[in-house]
């Protein structure tokens, strides 16, 4: 894998309105996410509908709760490992919400401004997939490399930037053999 101007070779795009420019063009985090929609049910087209404004409220119960949202994230992994870029890296996506962090020197706000979010097509109760995990670490490997603010302790979930109000990726997420993953590109299967 790769990164030209902003964009994941060789992740589908599927480009979200939902994004702006970074307020200073700061890199320096990465959040990551965990999406079902509905919830708990994997597959098909509704998260890529939730993230381009296009989610049939009719589709189901729980869409019509969530239809007005406006909101997205630079990369969705899916079950089987297919990356899904919405907005480029060098671009703001809307996915932290109201969020705070403290970086190892420094409390910060608005994560969105300078993370890089991406959601893994799950729910904290369902163990991710193999293929997940291996391509979240190649992604990652590749941010690391072009973006020199990043790095492996600024690596983050989205229940540590907004604990009273998220919980995900849950504890289905193996931080440990994603840190594996991540160090070596052939970690030893679970």
């Amino acid at each position: 894998m790769r990164i030209e101007n902003g964009w994941l070779v060789p992740a589908r795009q599927v480009v979200s309105p939902n994004a702006n420019e970074r307020p200073a063009g700061e890199i320096s985090a990465l959040v990551l996410h965990s999406i079902s929609l509905p919830p708990g049910e994997f597959g098909g087209d509704a998260i890529e509908r939730l993230f381009t404004n296009t989610l049939d409220p009719a589709g189901d119960p729980f869409f019509a709760t969530i239809a007005g949202l406006r909101v997205s994230a630079h990369l969705l992994i899916r079950r089987d490992g297919e990356c899904v870029q919405f907005v480029p890296f060098t671009r703001r996506a809307w996915h932290a919400g109201r969020s705070r962090w403290f970086d190892g020197e420094r409390e910060r706000v608005e994560l969105n401004d300078f993370s890089i979010g991406i959601e893994l097509e799950g729910d904290e109760i369902t163990p991710y997939r193999e293929r997940q995990y291996r391509c979240l670490a190649e992604v990652t490997r590749a941010l690391l490399a072009v973006y020199p603010a990043l790095d492996a302790r600024r690596i983050t979930s989205h229940a540590r930037i907004a604990p009273l109000r998220k919980s995900d990726p849950g504890p289905a997420f193996d931080w440990a053999y994603f840190r594996q993953c991540l160090a070596s590109p052939r970690p030893t299967l679970r």
